[in-house]
């Protein structure tokens, strides 16, 4: 960051202090040198094109592409499944790490496409802050709505890009006003852009009204080249493009719309950022932002009430697992969040859902599908291990004294599907890739007596899930699969005492989790209803939502 970046950013006392080790603080000054968030958006809203930009301005990749190879370009970096990159969505999540600043970047990279969005909130679970992406042309759209309330729920606070700002789109005032009245976030920009949608000319830096004005590069596949002028200069080159900008620019002042640090980190407001991703403009602003605004990592409660401060002895929490991003190597990562104290390759720790031991001698840093060993890790880092199975999402890991965080919740399943093996000579093969993915949390699966374990039935959020298991039970363990939807659209959580009277009514089957947990299967919300109403005894609890 240069110094004129610097002058108007670093104003967070946690980034004021991040270049200070002090002594037998290790962990805690390594903590706030970082920055851990995750990038929310509606599809096409260009996350993945931002993720690139971002790295790619932190020098950690020297030439940026697009998904779906547009205009000759490579696939996106931190997509890796051929799905992803026929489709152009992502669907796994990958952590990726860079320096910037003498800062510590960790960019969780979320599933972009809405089926996905339990896996999104496990990834909300790990951050200390989101980046809320929003087409310019477009506004808010239903998946950043929805994963906006997960933030929310959470804490988590958000700074708001506008991107897409090179192609015609909506007046910069009436996607603020939207923001305000429909999420009730305040939006405080700091920067304006210079230029109507469409004709992005570059930034008013609204702090001293300094004008940044960006250059385009070749298919944007290189960092954009910036121009730092001041108000007189940016007049003279602009004209009534300029002036517009400072005149809604004072009008924000006039109206409160200015930074406040405080209320950010409360999630009442969000600074707002114009930018393009696919051109590179605005990237090095929202980067400069997160260090000087985003929080370091913080304390975080156990189940038993007792906090455990970054300063701790280690402590992490399992957020994600995924296998198959090797093919090669046939391997499953387990990606923990390092919630406290130094973690150490090679370090044994404890696993809290057990209790046994558990060695850490093979650890890695993930970047799409490059593979880095982690020799020690730090709060907010994120580390993947290697053949984990027996760690799940939603689990502790920690040297003493003990902790357990809690659990992670699974979403309300709205699609179901029973599932089996096309060939009998399969089926051993069969039942290690369902259980596997299961525990990966691709869907969740269902069983009882009456279908058996050779037919056991999908629960997800959205039916693109069930294509990315028969994907990869075919790609990783040769199993060609058969796939039969069920008619059933809503699920409740029941009991022991109430599963066999659920079972004698027409229009419901009940099943059992592989956690334990009993579920109730009705084929629509109106049944539900009716069988809610007839039997008050009979225990019916509702789910997490997906928009919750």
């Amino acid at each position: 960051m240069t110094t004129e970046h610097a002058s108007h950013l670093n104003t967070d006392p946690a980034t004021a202090a991040s270049g200070a080790h002090s002594p037998g603080d290790g962990a805690g000054a390594e903590a706030r040198r970082r920055r851990t968030f995750a990038v929310i958006s509606h599809p096409d809203a260009g996350k993945s094109t931002l993720t690139e930009a971002l790295a790619l301005h932190a020098r950690v990749i020297s030439e940026a592409g697009a998904v779906h190879g547009k205009a000759g370009r490579k696939s996106t970096v931190s997509d890796w499944m051929e799905m992803e990159k026929a489709r152009g969505i992502s669907v796994s999540s990958t952590a990726l790490q860079f320096t910037y600043d003498d800062h510590v970047i960790n960019l969780v990279d979320t599933p972009g496409h809405s089926d996905f969005s339990e896996d999104t909130y496990r990834v909300l679970t790990a951050v200390d802050a989101a980046v809320m992406l929003i087409d310019a042309g477009k506004g808010l759209e239903p998946q950043t709505l929805k994963l906006f309330q997960v933030c929310k729920h959470r804490g988590i606070p958000v700074v708001t890009v506008i991107n897409k700002w090179d192609r015609p789109g909506r007046s910069p005032l009436e996607l603020l006003d939207e923001i305000e009245e429909r999420i009730g976030l305040i939006p405080t920009p700091l920067y304006w852009p210079v230029g109507i949608a469409g004709d992005f000319r570059g930034l008013l830096r609204r702090s001293d009204e300094g004008f940044i004005r960006f250059t385009r590069t070749s298919g944007g596949a290189t960092v954009a080249p910036e121009e730092h002028l001041d108000a007189d200069a940016a007049a003279a080159r602009e004209g009534d493009a300029w002036q517009s900008a400072v005149e809604e620019s004072e009008l924000l002042s006039e109206t409160g719309a200015d930074h406040d640090q405080e209320m950010y980190l409360a999630g009442q407001t969000s600074p707002v950022i114009f930018a393009s991703a696919m051109l590179n403009f605005g990237v090095r602003q929202i980067l400069d932002t997160l260090v000087a605004y985003a929080p370091p990592p913080r304390a975080r409660e156990g189940v038993d009430g007792t906090s455990r401060q970054v300063s701790d002895p280690f402590s992490a929490v399992v957020f994600k697992v995924q296998a198959g991003m090797d093919t090669a190597h046939r391997d499953r990562l387990a990606f923990m969040r390092v919630v406290s104290g130094t973690f150490e390759r090679g370090m044994v720790v404890t696993h809290a859902q057990t209790g046994r031991p558990f060695a850490t001698k093979y650890a890695l840093t993930v970047f799409g599908r490059d593979r880095n060993t982690v020799e020690d890790a730090y709060p907010g880092d994120i580390v993947g291990l290697v053949n984990a199975n027996a760690l799940a999402p939603g689990h502790t890991l920690y040297s003493d004294p003990r902790i357990e965080f809690a659990p992670i919740p699974s979403f309300a399943p709205e699609h179901f599907a029973m599932i089996s093996a096309r060939s009998a000579g399969k089926y051993k093969q069969f039942r290690k890739a369902i259980d596997q993915l299961d525990t990966e949390g691709v869907v969740q699966v269902l069983r009882n007596d009456a279908r058996g374990d050779a037919s056991p039935v999908m629960a997800a959020v959205g039916p693109m899930q069930f294509e990315v298991v028969t994907a990869r039970m075919l790609a990783e363990f040769g199993v060609e699969t058969v796939v039969n939807n069920l008619g059933y659209t809503v699920a409740r959580e029941t009991d022991k005492e109430s599963a066999p009277g659920l079972d004698r009514q027409r229009g419901v089957e009940v099943f059992t989790r592989s956690d334990g947990v009993i579920l109730a299967l009705f084929s629509d919300k109106w049944r539900l209803q009716y069988i809610e109403k007839e039997n008050p005894e009979l225990t019916l609890r509702p789910l997490v939502a997906a928009s919750d």
